[in-house]
């Protein structure tokens, strides 16, 4: 591919690189998904790259991250690295997890 090309792909790379770790599409791994996409979408728009891993197909990637549970979303940019796990149903709990909103602030949501 020449430089030109490259360029036009790979306009500007994502802020954001999560990676969701999941088991054949089970409810919970489609819920996962369509719940991280919806809050990207909200908070992140055009600067998230999304990579679901299968882990019934390639299950040799759960070392790398170690991962012990199903579903798992790791945060692998921005620095540092950090991961949630389940279906990404509690809205408050996946953005303080990804660093997107401070906890003290969820903290004053709930009690105000």
């Amino acid at each position: 591919m020449t430089p030109a090309k490259r360029q036009t792909h790979q306009a500007k790379p994502p802020k954001w690189d999560l990676r969701l770790y999941v088991a054949g599409q089970t409810a919970r791994s489609v819920t996962a998904f369509a719940n991280l996409k919806r809050i990207c979408e909200e908070h992140l728009p055009g600067q998230y790259r999304i990579q679901v891993i299968d882990l019934l197909k390639q299950p040799q990637l759960a070392r790398g991250d170690q991962i012990l549970a199903l579903p798992t979303l790791v945060r692998k940019l921005p620095e540092p690295v950090r991961k949630i796990i389940g279906d990404l149903s509690n809205v408050e709990k996946v953005l303080v997890g990804l660093d997107l909103r401070a906890r003290d602030a969820a903290n004053e949501e709930k009690a105000g």
